[in-house]
């Protein structure tokens, strides 16, 4: 296989206002294929333990990029690529989905959207540190906004005291966030899609044999919705949301992206009502429509 030469530094291009619109639909479609995230892992818990779900998902995801990868002949990346990857691959392939669905066995998946509110906020702080990027005062207001509306929510949810649960869903969100920030970085000169295909590929040789082990400790019941719900965490959020999500941050920067992100939670709370039948209080949606403003805000800043 060839091996892809490009520069390792990004290039500052003016993107044509057409192509920034374009960038907002791909990583607003992003959004909504994470919205189902939670609900599709709970259901795959249902028939598989934590461990299980997360392995085998990974290398149904690995073995759908791996084949478009082949199909198209596309040449291995840059040397300098590498790490990049190795951080899209361990914040976002196995990091954030082992983290919260150890989360989902105890934390409903309403709480958990709530707190993933938090990512937006989490991926530009990192992305201030490790792009450059300096988004604007108002910017920054507005995501701090959200944020404190999150915490919040977390502490009076859970009786002011953070739970295991809690912690596990805070770490998802730094490990998700440093995937995100590098995914997006290095969707500036590489196809967004390549950047998740060859995370993916590169957990083949850890995802194969963890899904293994898991499979011959872990009991398995195989249901409509465990099957469904694999599925989905597999195609939909492990490979193709990420697709569109990393072409969006790379057309219209990672900061102004991560702020869709605040829609996920409101997203979620409906799918937690009509596929889990759970029952909301009335802080949840509350919550989120309050971040949900902090979208408007933070869209019009320039950053």
């Amino acid at each position: 296989m060839r091996v892809q030469s490009s520069a390792t530094a990004p290039t500052r291009i003016a993107v044509p206002a057409p192509a920034r619109t374009f960038g907002t639909v791909q990583a607003a479609l992003g959004v909504a294929a994470f919205s189902l995230t939670f609900p599709a892992t709970a259901w795959g818990l249902e028939g598989f333990g934590p461990w299980s779900l997360v392995a085998v998902r990974s290398v149904l995801a690995a073995l759908v990029a791996g084949g478009c990868l082949l199909a198209l002949r596309i040449p291995l990346p840059a040397r300098a690529h590498w790490p990049g990857l190795a951080v899209v691959a361990a914040g976002v392939v196995v990091g954030f989905p082992l983290l919260t669905t150890l989360a989902l066995r105890t934390s409903t998946t309403a709480h958990a959207a709530v707190v993933v509110g938090l990512l937006p906020l989490t991926t530009a702080l990192l992305s201030a540190l490790r792009v450059g990027t300096r988004p604007s005062r108002t910017f920054w207001a507005a995501a701090l906004a959200g944020a404190a509306a999150v915490v919040a929510f977390t502490v009076q949810q859970s009786g002011g005291a953070l739970t295991t649960a809690d912690l596990y869903l805070f770490a998802a969100l730094l490990v998700c966030a440093a995937g995100y920030t590098e995914g997006g970085r290095l969707a500036r000169t590489v196809p967004g899609w390549q950047v998740i295909a060859w995370a993916l590929v590169l957990c083949l040789p850890v995802s194969v044999p963890a899904a293994a082990l898991a499979l011959s400790h872990e009991p398995v019941h195989l249901t409509a919705h465990s099957v469904a719900g694999l599925l989905w965490v597999a195609a939909g959020s492990q490979f193709v949301g990420l697709v569109v999500w990393y072409r969006g941050m790379a057309a219209i920067g990672i900061p102004k992206a991560s702020q869709l992100q605040l829609a996920q939670p409101l997203l979620t709370l409906v799918w937690s009502v009509l596929l889990l039948g759970e029952h909301l209080t009335v802080a949840a949606p509350l919550t989120a429509a309050a971040v949900l403003v902090c979208i408007a805000v933070t869209q019009r800043a320039r950053g």
